[in-house]
């Protein structure tokens, strides 16, 4: 299935106008999502994706402040991109947090940032409580993303990047990781973020575009259903149905 796999055509981005539904419904479910399960003070870490800061991820840190999260952006600026430099950092974050509040750190990762998370989560499972990714690639890392070509014209050697990345996957992740991908993204191939390795990781397909991960309401309610859901240990399937 992975030789199979090719990065999303630019011509799709167009799919990505979606994003403009996504903020209105939000406000028109705003009572629905009011009434989902709140947190008791946990706290929480919001990574952006690649090229984005913290003002990306602003609607839904203010959605789980009201939840009743402790919630915090990373406060790195903008994502380069570059894990060797951008991993301890974002550990160094977590760790403070984590002895800040005297318990495991709840991460949510959108694109990049859900990749950093899980690597996290790798290498300090035990301060980790819960990672939740958002149009996350799993698999091959930019080379199945709308930016591929450019990381290609730049002399970067996804193949190289690919199996580096397969091999660290190998590694078995032991924090519960829900993984949430859509068939609309246009910017990274949906069965990219198909984790074939883990036992712990559960996914979960929606109807958003890529860009609409920061601003779906279908997701929002589940953040914050598996957020509160301290059991929740999925399967590993290929693919899963749209919640309703």
């Amino acid at each position: 299935m992975i030789e199979a796999l090719q990065p999303p055509r630019p011509t799709g981005l167009i799919r990505e106008a979606r994003l403009v539904v996504e903020f209105p419904l939000l406000v028109l479910r705003s009572v629905q999502l009011a009434c989902q399960p709140r947190g008791h003070g946990e706290p929480v870490l919001v990574l952006p994706g690649y090229g984005a800061g913290d003002a990306s991820t602003a609607i839904l840190k203010t959605y789980l402040r009201f939840l009743g999260y402790r919630v915090s952006g990373w406060h790195l600026g903008r994502s380069s991109g570059d894990v060797a430099e951008l991993l301890p950092r974002v550990l160094r974050r977590i760790l403070h947090m984590s002895r800040k509040f005297q318990q495991s750190v709840r991460v949510i990762g959108w694109s990049f940032g859900g990749y950093l998370a899980r690597e996290a989560a790798r290498e300090r499972p035990e301060a980790i409580h819960q990672v939740i990714t958002l149009g996350t690639p799993v698999v091959g890392g930019p080379k199945y993303t709308v930016a591929a070509r450019a990381f290609h014209r730049r002399g970067v050697d996804l193949d190289a990047m690919a199996a580096e990345i397969e091999s660290r996957n190998r590694v078995l992740l032991r924090t519960p990781v829900t993984a949430i991908y859509s068939r609309g993204d246009a910017f990274v191939a949906w069965e990219a973020c198909i984790d074939h390795h883990g036992s712990n990781v559960e996914h979960v397909e929606v109807r958003t575009s890529h860009m609409g991960f920061g601003f779906s309401p279908e997701v929002f309610r589940i953040i914050a259903q598996r957020l509160a859901d301290e059991d929740r240990v999925g399967p590993n399937p290929s693919a899963s149905k749209p919640e309703r």
